[in-house]
């Protein structure tokens, strides 16, 4: 027990030097937030203990210099008094007061050897918060505002983020969230959906209606809104097109095959008998059984019904504004239908037990070419939606 115990001292030690070096080394290259992240972590037990003394220390030295550098930031972006620096300023004072509420929870913290508490110079960072809150309020808004004017969705965009986190920091403030609404509007693309028939076959009504519902495909996203069908006072940006080329639907076939199938089954036992056709006994006189096996012999007829449907088509996202072809996507999906049924003549055991099920089936209806090509067309819009989840309009 003693030398399990001092095992387990031992491995203490180990980990607790390894982790006072690993706040060291962040001290050392200037990630302060990361050391005192460390020293904070390992002084929420035991801080009293001499152990921990190092921590201690650690946490002392590492928030006097983050504080240091905060400040002289802050100094130096006051003095610029540039309006884009109006965010930095807000999240400095945030930090600097999170900081402090962080190591508050700990204090006091003993430094043994001095007989006095670690120093830690705490200050009121509320007035500084709320005045740099208000600079960064009005900063955003006017920037989001001119942002509004502009004719670029991708300003827009910005301006909807902008507005989104002005909301965030001061709720209901002046009409933001209607000029939210309305930097969303402005910075979505609207996209035409429809197909072209290139073939020389009749596509399935169902079919075109069910690839271009895109409220199925769930594609819909903040600033991305597809139609199936032009709405009015809407003006559209893109043109997603399905462009049919080519159906092929293989005729109805029924192929036959007949083979043999043996098998090897045990069926009781039987006496060992020598090579002149005697029993062959054990040392006490009793004839020695053995396994008997017979083999078991099945005629089989299979058949195979089979009928397969490709669709070969094209997507092209188009510009509707200039009518340029932006980029172009092959695609082509495939169906099969396929029914096999067996007969036998003999015994069915000869067969493995996975062939069984073979024997239980019949013939069945062929699908016809109106259904084939709908079932075509459902791996054709998972294809479709996979090509538009992974090539975005912008």
């Amino acid at each position: 027990m003693k030398k399990l115990a001092l095992l387990f001292s031992i491995l203490f030690l180990s980990l607790s030097s390894c982790g006072v070096k690993t706040t060291q080394s962040l001290l050392s290259d200037g990630n302060y937030d990361g050391a005192i992240d460390r020293a904070v972590e390992a002084l929420r037990t035991k801080k009293d203990s001499k152990g921990k003394q190092d921590y201690v220390y650690l946490l002392e030295e590492a928030f006097a210099k983050a504080k240091d550098r905060d400040l002289r930031d802050l100094d130096l972006m006051i003095k610029e008094a540039t309006p884009t620096n109006a965010e930095r300023v807000y999240n400095t004072y945030l930090q600097l007061n999170n900081r402090q509420e962080k190591i508050r929870p700990l204090l006091p913290l003993p430094l043994l050897k001095q007989g006095k508490n670690a120093s830690f110079a705490f200050d009121n960072y509320s007035n500084q918060i709320v005045s740099s809150k208000i600079a960064l309020t009005k900063y955003l808004y006017e920037k989001a505002s001119i942002l509004l004017k502009s004719k670029n969705k991708l300003d827009f965009r910005q301006a909807y983020d902008d507005f989104f986190y002005l909301e965030s920091l001061s709720p209901g403030y002046k009409n933001t969230k209607k000029l939210m609404e309305d930097a969303q509007s402005k910075g979505t693309d609207f996209v035409d959906v429809y197909a072209t028939n290139e073939t020389n076959m009749v596509i399935p009504k169902m079919l075109q209606d069910d690839l271009l519902d895109f409220k199925t495909y769930g594609l819909n996203d903040k600033w991305t809104v597809y139609h199936n069908a032009r709405q009015k006072n809407i003006i559209y940006d893109y043109s997603l097109v399905i462009n049919f080329r080519q159906i092929n639907i293989s005729p109805e076939q029924i192929k036959e095959k007949e083979f043999i199938k043996e098998r090897q089954v045990k069926d009781g036992v039987k006496t060992l008998l020598d090579s002149r056709g005697r029993p062959v006994k054990d040392s006490l006189g009793k004839e020695i059984k053995v396994d008997n096996y017979r083999w078991l012999r099945a005629n089989v007829y299979e058949f195979r019904q089979f009928k397969s449907c490709q669709i070969t088509a094209k997507v092209d996202y188009v510009d509707v504004k200039t009518n340029a072809l932006l980029q172009s996507f092959p695609v082509t999906s495939e169906s099969i239908f396929e029914n096999i049924y067996s007969t036998y003549k003999g015994d069915r055991s000869a067969c493995e037990d996975n062939y069984m099920n073979y024997f239980n089936k019949r013939a069945v209806p062929f699908p016809n070419n109106e259904q084939m090509v709908y079932d075509t067309g459902e791996d054709l819009k998972a294809r479709l939606k996979d090509i538009i989840v992974r090539n975005k309009f912008r």
